[in-house]
């Protein structure tokens, strides 16, 4: 690794917004226009304007007062992968390479680095423009957790307080009208949210992606709760499916480099228990709101970390890493080491454990 000279740090945040991402364009634009004297380049809307060359200088005004701000204040998509492009026109889409014009627009803007802020496939995209030449730096971000080489991400925090919040409120419905409440959470295919959220806000029956679940054993729960507490809060991940069973699809988008949308497992789970128990069941969707708002204290402080450790990478002159935390401290790794993989619930989780001890129905 060599000292590098920055001059002019692109930024861009790809994929779903999450509360944290601000801290991070803070805490990396800060120190760069302070420290270094640098220019910060604020590119819009993820990779899709890093492909189709749409940017603007950040201002020290820009990043003041927005650590506590939900969302981006450069916008995002998850349409931007620029080796799986869109190009809509009349008669349809067409899938597109316009990795070329990444780099033309990189090379033209004279960065120095480029910090790429996002969750799974921002990682993979990054390896793939490090390869091309680019001097880049991913950070981790997302709701679901599931980021490979990273103990956890920030916007994973501020989703469970907020499920765990809404798991509260429906409790107290529940046990006044004696229902089963489904709550269905994010999480796509790892269930950390349902899970985190489950044990904190008290569950009853806990359904994630690495436990396939028996209908039977469902059904069984609820009888037995309602003979005693006389409700059940059961908290689902949306990509939760039965033995034997497929995952709900909610829409196919070919534009999305993982065209799969999941959703509407908490509505089957929901008909299901009230088909076969009786239990008058209702279903909660808890959506968008899980990424939206301000983040925790706990994100705020990570998001800062991992953006300032990306700086200071970058001013090492060393690229083609992620910034992650490991047990206490921030660290950077290879982008190796966490592309094409996905960081799963392990059967063996003190989370799992626990929630049993308790008493909670994991639906096996």
């Amino acid at each position: 690794m060599k000292s590098t000279t920055l001059q002019r740090i692109g930024i861009l945040t790809g994929g779903g917004d999450c509360p944290g991402l601000n801290a991070v364009i803070r805490s990396v634009a800060k120190p760069a226009m302070s420290y270094f004297n640098a220019k910060v380049i604020g590119i819009l809307d993820g990779f899709e304007g890093l492909v189709e060359g749409r940017m603007r200088e950040l201002s020290p005004l820009d990043v003041t007062g927005i650590i506590n701000l939900g969302g981006t204040i450069l916008g995002t998509s998850n349409k931007g992968d620029p080796f799986h492009y869109p190009i809509e026109s009349p008669s349809g889409v067409t899938i597109t390479d316009c990795s070329d014009k990444t780099l033309k627009n990189y090379n033209d803007w004279n960065l120095d680095a480029l910090i790429a802020i996002g969750g799974e496939g921002t990682m993979n995209i990054a390896y793939k423009l490090a390869k091309m030449g680019m001097n880049i730096i991913g950070v981790p971000k997302t709701i679901d957790n599931d980021i490979e080489g990273t103990d956890i991400t920030f916007g994973y925090d501020s989703a469970v307080a907020l499920v765990t919040d809404a798991i509260d409120r429906l409790q107290t419905s529940a046990s006044s009208h004696h229902r089963v409440m489904v709550v269905e959470v994010m999480g796509r295919y790892a269930g950390w949210i349902a899970l985190g959220a489950g044990v904190a806000g008290g569950a009853d029956i806990i359904l994630i992606p690495e436990i396939p679940f028996k209908w039977d054993s469902i059904f069984d729960a609820v009888v037995k709760r309602s003979k005693g507490a006389k409700f059940s809060i059961v908290s689902v991940a949306e990509g939760a499916r039965p033995e034997g069973g497929k995952f709900i699809v909610q829409e196919k988008d070919i534009r999305r480099t993982d065209p799969i949308r999941l959703g509407g497992i908490g509505a089957v789970v929901a008909n299901r228990i009230f088909e076969a128990t009786g239990v008058e069941t209702r279903v909660t969707v808890l959506g968008h709101l899980q990424r939206g708002g301000s983040p925790t204290a706990f994100d705020r402080i990570l998001a800062t970390r991992f953006g300032a450790m990306a700086l200071q990478a970058a001013s090492r002159g060393e690229f083609g890493c992620m910034v992650s935390l490991r047990g206490r401290d921030v660290v950077t790794i290879a982008l190796e080491e966490t592309i094409n993989k996905r960081r799963l619930v392990p059967a063996d989780s003190q989370l799992i454990l626990v929630a049993r001890a308790v008493g909670t129905y994991l639906g096996d």
